[in-house]
């Protein structure tokens, strides 16, 4: 059996409610109709039996051929009038004037209703005393104790006069195509792009391909705009999953590669020693001289990676509090003043007393650790390195970080912040540098909603530009 559709349910579900509504209105109508014409029956014998009851109240008697010639000189066709008196007795009747042998008409409807509102009717009701059915109208005089009644006889001219008009009917009918029509072509876009996005959702479960025909072009309104916009963001993740799969394999086979050159001089140096027995204390205190400062340099790279994984994989879980950005530049001057004397070096800093942003204490720590080590390994010796900062007008802290030493060729620029990127590499390894640093840098401004740029001084030297909230 073929499963209908949410179009489809949607379609029948909606059509079966404009159906239900329709006959509901059509009967309702009619009925609402029928007795307004009814009513104005009812009214018109009224106004007839009251111009009647004037006729008697100036006569002060009733006198039957008085009211033949009433009847006759307000002429309605095939209208009979009666008058009955409050015992039910019938007094007149321009039909049949043996009053005698008509029965009681106490218990009929209209006279019932007479009696107790002073108005009543009935419709198509046989008469006992003419044969045939006719609709009555009758009406109280409660000071003459009468009741004069009018009737006509619910012939198929009544009947059709009385007849709702059907006209109404066929407008309904149309509207209701019309509705059904619209509505169909509605439910059909939305029946198709409900279809095209469940085939999207069973090819992207199933990992099949999206560049299909099915999927080329959902219908040009708002519900086929947000399913071609679901489909280009889900590709787009895709895109951007397969970039940062290739990313992490990259980067798996760079950490493969800057282990492999430590693990195996540590390896080689062991091996020596091992092999050697006899080997001198020198030269074995310089194999493990050589081991320690590889390890070093092992830890050093574990760490970098470790942190960049925190950068990339758990931001969330970083707790940000007030750092005291100037005490961190002081703390960091004091660490590397030993680096910087060897080098002929000098660090200076033009700094507010305390500058406090909204930050991860350990990350802001590593942007200027890292500048600073990157400065004294490739500035040059009797270089010097400046730390400026100054509040912009949107409240935030611009650092400059600059040293004249020999800056780097224009062509390096746009990749120093790459991981593993090396300007001179092996005089990078020689300095013990793990090819993370600016890396590092870059991903932790950004963490704190900064922004990065590096240019080489007109000078000479490397700038770094910063922000920091």
């Amino acid at each position: 059996m073929t499963k209908l559709t949410v179009g489809k349910r949607l379609f029948w579900g909606i059509l079966s409610l404009f159906l239900i509504f329709a006959v509901l209105f059509i009967v309702f109508q009619q009925a609402r109709e029928k007795q307004f014409k009814i009513d104005m029956l009812n009214l018109h014998l009224q106004d007839y039996n009251n111009r009647l009851a004037d006729q008697v109240e100036s006569w002060g008697r009733i006198d039957g051929t008085v009211v033949d010639s009433f009847v006759k000189s307000h002429y309605i066709a095939h209208l009979r009038v009666t008058m009955i008196s409050t015992d039910g007795s019938v007094i007149y009747d321009n039909r049949r004037k043996d009053y005698g042998n008509i029965e009681n008409h106490k218990n009929r409807k209209e006279v019932i209703e007479a009696l107790k509102n002073g108005t009543g009717f009935d419709i198509s009701r046989e008469s006992s005393t003419i044969k045939g059915d006719f609709f009555y109208s009758a009406t109280l005089l409660p000071r003459q104790h009468i009741i004069i009644r009018s009737a006509l006889p619910y012939d198929n001219d009544l009947a059709k006069s009385l007849r709702a008009d059907q006209h109404y009917i066929w407008f309904a009918l149309l509207m209701m195509a019309i509705l059904s029509l619209t509505l169909y072509r509605f439910i059909r876009r939305l029946d198709s792009n409900i279809m095209k996005l469940h085939i999207f959702a069973q090819r992207a479960d199933h990992g099949e391909s999206l560049e299909t025909e099915d999927l080329a072009q959902f219908s040009d309104d708002e519900l086929g705009e947000i399913s071609e916009s679901i489909i280009k963001i889900y590709k787009r993740l895709q895109k951007t999953k397969e970039e940062q799969n290739e990313l992490k394999r990259q980067l798996t086979q760079n950490v493969a590669h800057e282990l492999k050159t430590p693990v195996a001089s540590i390896q080689g140096y062991l091996e020596t020693i091992m092999e050697h027995r006899d080997i001198s204390d020198d030269n074995r205190n310089m194999f493990l001289e050589r081991c320690y400062a590889q390890s070093k340099r092992l830890t050093s790279l574990l760490r970098d990676i470790s942190t960049l994984n925190r950068l990339d994989d758990a931001t969330g879980m970083i707790e940000f509090e007030d750092v005291d950005v100037t005490g961190i530049i002081r703390q960091i001057a004091k660490e590397t003043s030993l680096q910087l004397e060897e080098r002929g070096m000098a660090l200076r800093t033009s700094l507010p007393e305390k500058i406090v942003v909204k930050g991860a204490h350990g990350m802001i720590y590593s942007i200027f650790r890292n500048l600073t080590d990157n400065a004294i390994a490739y500035a040059g010796n009797n270089t010097k390195v400046t730390i400026s900062a100054d509040r912009t007008s949107s409240g935030e802290w611009h650092f400059r970080f600059f040293d004249n030493g020999v800056g780097v060729e224009p062509r390096h620029l746009p990749r120093l912040f790459e991981r593993f990127y090396r300007v001179d590499k092996g005089r990078s390894r020689k300095l013990g540098g793990t090819g993370l640093g600016l890396a590092i840098v870059k991903n932790a401004i950004l963490l704190h909603g900064g922004t990065i740029s590096v240019i080489n001084r007109p000078s000479g030297g490397l700038q770094f530009d910063f922000t920091l909230a």
